[in-house]
């Protein structure tokens, strides 16, 4: 079977990390996870003190960063600048700062074009919020995953359990307000491509996904 690139978008919780890495896997393909991207440079602008609507400072903050993804005996990490901070953007400020800067084109600019490039040689799985309807509109397979708020308030509250005091209803709270801030906003709203396949995993397992996934590629 030729190589594809092959996008899973959709809301925070709804399994995309978990699933995207088990399809590619299964494909023997790499996974990006591109809201990792936006995180680092939320992180970024964090530490260095720039504002979420600096637009200048974004941009030249951006200018400056060096993302590499890699994979070692932990999985895949994410190095900014040669340093490896796979785990501190996984904080709550950051996830909602991150959502913030997302919507400013600079960002977006700069993301886009280094999205692309991972994708030339397509073998790939990239994860995020607009993969199939802005980066990559012309994907071989479009995924949307979706599930319930209350089911991924509870996934997010498991996954966060032991590196956060929150709890699950400041989450689910959490979660809320950024589905409305990613489905309202101007640039890029998160939405399903329209010929994305729509998966609901609010009853389903990742296994239960991942087959159905494999099933609609190789169709």
């Amino acid at each position: 079977m030729k190589r594809l690139l092959i996008t899973i978008d959709g809301p925070a919780g709804a399994g995309k990390t978990t699933v995207s890495r088990e399809l590619a896997d299964r494909l023997n393909y790499k996974y990006i996870d591109t809201g990792a991207l936006y995180r680092v440079v939320a992180f970024e602008a964090r530490a260095a003190g720039v504002s979420k609507d600096d637009d200048t400072g974004l941009e030249n903050l951006c200018s400056a960063l060096n993302l590499n993804f890699v994979k070692d005996e932990r999985g895949l990490r994410l190095l900014s600048n040669n340093s490896d901070i796979t785990d501190q953007i996984r904080a709550p400020e950051i996830s909602m700062m991150a959502s913030a800067v997302s919507a400013r084109p600079v960002v977006r600019k700069y993301l886009l074009d280094l999205q692309r490039n991972m994708g030339r040689e397509k073998g790939v799985v990239f994860e995020g919020r607009d993969m199939g309807t802005v980066v990559f509109p012309d994907a071989d397979k479009k995924f949307y995953l979706d599930a319930s708020q209350k089911v991924r308030a509870i996934r997010r509250y498991r996954e966060l359990e032991s590196k956060t005091s929150q709890t699950l209803e400041e989450v689910e709270r959490e979660i809320r307000l950024r589905d409305e801030n990613d489905g309202k906003r101007e640039v890029a709203p998160m939405k399903p491509a329209d010929d994305a396949l729509i998966v609901d995993s609010t009853d389903l397992s990742i296994n239960d996904v991942v087959e159905m996934m494999l099933a609609y590629i190789l169709k």
